[in-house]
């Protein structure tokens, strides 16, 4: 439950949202795409005490801030030349007559009716477009994450209770204390190999419920190169395509 929140300019790097909160056990700070920075304040912590965290961090800011930057020149702005598809789909952008704009699958096609009238890089039509895709995506991770789950879980001796599939923009996956596997229909953006290599992360985490030298060696030996992959994977952000 979010108590409070205060909002502060800080040097050259822009606005720092300081969010209260009762879950927080200590000081964090995280800076993301078009979100910029995000300090979490647990309820024991008066704001002084976290605007000197930030002051702390400034080095660490300034770096990931740089990378950011560089994170969000990449994000896709969709015209008319775009050519854009996901596994079974592809884009089709029309010009219509009206004043609406509308997005909807047909078949394999993401097909987004643009109006004649209207600046196709206005942000209405940019995330309904992204809408469309995520639907397209949505339903590809419906039919493909849990076949392949099921796949990685048996060939692996590993066993999960349930799988849910949702627009998580923060990780690609996660697994409860009751192995429950959540995975973010945005999997299907990746590499076979590195879709795979989630999954059996989370699958590893039905063991060992943390990132301990045992997880690792657990996970490396399925993959053979855990850390390899990880690093892998951190090239790709979930709110960037």
């Amino acid at each position: 439950m979010n108590l409070t929140s205060k909002f502060i300019e800080f040097k050259d790097l822009g606005v720092v949202c300081l969010f209260r909160s009762t879950k927080a056990k200590k000081l964090s700070i995280s800076v993301r795409p078009f979100e910029g920075i995000r300090v979490t304040v647990p309820v024991f912590i008066n704001f002084s005490r976290a605007e000197k965290f930030i002051e702390e961090k400034e080095s660490w800011l300034r770096r990931n801030m740089a990378k950011i930057a560089f994170a969000e020149k990449s994000l896709t702005v969709f015209d008319y030349d775009t050519a854009f598809h996901t596994v079974d789909h592809f884009l089709k952008i029309v010009r219509v007559k009206g004043e609406k704009p509308l997005i909807k699958l047909n078949g394999g096609v993401i097909l987004a009716f643009c109006p004649e009238g209207r600046d196709i890089k206005e942000n209405e039509i940019q995330q309904m477009i992204r809408r469309g895709i995520e639907t397209a995506w949505r339903k590809e991770a419906k039919k493909y994450l849990p076949v392949r789950l099921g796949e990685l879980a048996r060939s692996n001796g590993l066993v999960f209770r349930k799988i849910s599939i949702k627009n998580n923009r923060s990780r690609w996956g996660s697994c409860s204390v009751t192995n429950n596997i959540n995975l973010s229909l945005h999997l299907m953006r990746l590499p076979e190999n590195l879709s795979d290599y989630v999954m059996l992360h989370e699958l590893v985490h039905t063991i060992h419920k943390n990132h301990s030298k045992r997880f690792w060696d657990h996970l490396n030996g399925i993959t053979g190169n855990a850390k390899v992959l990880d690093k892998e994977l951190k090239k790709y952000r979930i709110e960037i395509y």
